[in-house]
């Protein structure tokens, strides 16, 4: 079940991303309707690496870097920055999307633009952090039944 549930969380967010670099393509060619449902698609996959990631972290815990001395510093920054930014991401993101169903769409597009390098940054480091603790990751614990 933890597999299930890293795999789920992992691949929900690269396909948020993906949905999301589908939106900015779709309201380039001026496609309204399109990006919308592109954007609440990404949201929606965001929303759900949410889920699958707090219910793998409530009942297994979190995984410790047990890799290459020499990559420690490098892991931890890229680690720092996507905890960080993933933290500002959902915030910035309902505000975006308040902005969107307002019909705010200067305020909307000034955020988006601070937004979408976040979000796709998040969405690419979480992989590379996921990768790299499914090779080095030593096991911490968790909850027991």
């Amino acid at each position: 079940m933890k597999e299930l549930l890293g795999l789920l969380a992992v691949w929900s967010i690269v396909l948020s991303g993906l949905a999301l670099l589908g939106g900015v393509a779709l309201i380039r060619r001026g496609n309204r309707v399109a990006h919308h449902r592109a954007m609440l698609t990404a949201t929606g996959l965001a929303v759900l690496f949410l889920v699958f990631y707090l219910a793998k972290w409530g009942l297994y815990g979190t995984t410790a870097y047990g890799g290459p001395e020499a990559w420690r510093g490098a892991y931890y920054f890229v680690l720092l920055s996507h905890t960080l930014l993933a933290a500002i991401n959902g915030p910035l993101a309902l505000y975006v999307i308040w902005r969107a169903f307002r019909g705010e769409f200067a305020l909307h597009r000034r955020w988006a633009r601070v937004l979408v390098p976040v979000w796709l940054y998040v969405a690419l480091t979480g992989w590379i952090i996921y990768l790299v603790l499914k090779r080095y990751g030593v096991e911490t614990g968790g909850l027991t039944f």
